[in-house]
């Protein structure tokens, strides 16, 4: 393995994602068992311009190590430029996405939108290489549509530019999240005689017991976890409890609630209040998934807007559960 990453036989990372994988979230997933993790993207031009949310998208804390910070963009001259700002804030490596399907980021050829120019991402990733003192890694997908898809010679070639690990999504930039991720095509990569370096699969990975399977069939050097991880940082450590050999462990109501009001003040104290309140509703879903009778909680958490009134709602969930426990 790579010097800025562990030496273990899998690791269990956090996949990159806009405003989910803040700093809070992050300390949250490395608590519970995340090998590495990684910011949410942030554009090249917003970073260069000094923006100062895009700025404060980098700020991480000591115990998150290793960190990588992702950065997109299209145009060479901002990616190199932007390179140099993120090296001041000294994460672990520097990843660059070429992966992200939505319209606003690959519609202006960044993101999976390069896909579109092998060549011409090859090259613009070979001069931030080249440019960069700290490692290069890259996140991508396996090709721009069904009509091509590259990801076992692209990989190569990325590797020959000097790329020190390489994330691939078993999508294309044209299936956007639908259809079946392809991790046939992530374990040709990873068995391709000609890599050496560590090759992570990411898609569909929904449960610890699917990350460790997708693992043990393909051989990757690692799995990125994304949207299961939302609301649901436990998945870290279940992943790490079977691929130890150990049986997943249950979550009680209250450590479910525990967790999940550290988490939301925590993001308050990142924040403030009005836009954790607001950003953590999309964690609730997960935090209460398949718990029976939740309805009555849902609707409130969703809809109120202040700590005063969301922090009563989780003292009466955990009272309302103990009661049935009873």
């Amino acid at each position: 393995m790579v010097s800025f990453l562990p030496d273990k036989p899998c690791l269990v990372a956090l996949s990159p994602m806009d405003d989910v994988t803040d700093h809070p979230f992050r300390q949250l997933c490395k608590s519970f068992g995340a090998d590495v993790v990684v910011t949410e993207f942030i554009a090249s031009e917003a970073l260069n311009r000094e923006a100062e949310k895009s700025r404060r998208k980098m700020v991480f804390d000591e115990p998150q190590r290793p960190l990588g910070i992702q950065v997109f963009g299209a145009d060479e001259s901002e990616l190199l430029q932007c390179i140099e700002i993120v090296e001041e804030a000294r994460p672990d490596f520097i990843d660059i996405n070429w992966g992200c399907p939505v319209r606003k980021v690959a519609g202006r050829g960044a993101g999976s939108g390069m896909l579109r120019e092998p060549d011409r991402l090859v090259s613009i990733t070979a001069s931030l290489v080249r440019h960069a003192h700290l490692p290069i890694t890259v996140k991508t997908r396996l090709g721009y549509d069904e009509s091509s898809k590259p990801i076992v010679e692209l990989a190569e070639r990325l590797q020959d530019v000097g790329v020190a690990a390489l994330a691939i999504h078993g999508r294309t930039k044209a299936q956007m999240y639908k259809g079946v991720a392809d991790w046939t095509l992530i374990g040709a990569v990873k068995n391709n005689p000609r890599m050496h370096i560590p090759v992570f699969g990411n898609g569909d990975l929904t449960t610890a017991s699917e990350a460790v399977e997708a693992q043990r069939r393909y051989g990757v050097d690692g799995v990125l976890i994304g949207r299961a991880a939302i609301g649901n940082p436990w998945i870290f450590e279940q992943t790490q409890r079977l691929l130890q050999g150990l049986a997943e462990r249950p979550i009680t109501m209250a450590e479910r609630v525990d967790v999940c009001r550290r988490h939301l003040l925590a993001e308050v104290d990142f924040k403030g209040e009005h836009s954790a309140i607001f950003e953590m509703r999309k964690h609730y879903g997960g935090y209460f998934k398949g718990i029976a009778d939740f309805k009555q909680f849902r609707i409130p958490l969703v809809t109120v807007d202040t700590l005063e009134q969301v922090l009563p709602i989780f003292d009466r969930i955990v009272d309302h559960y103990s009661r049935l426990d009873g």
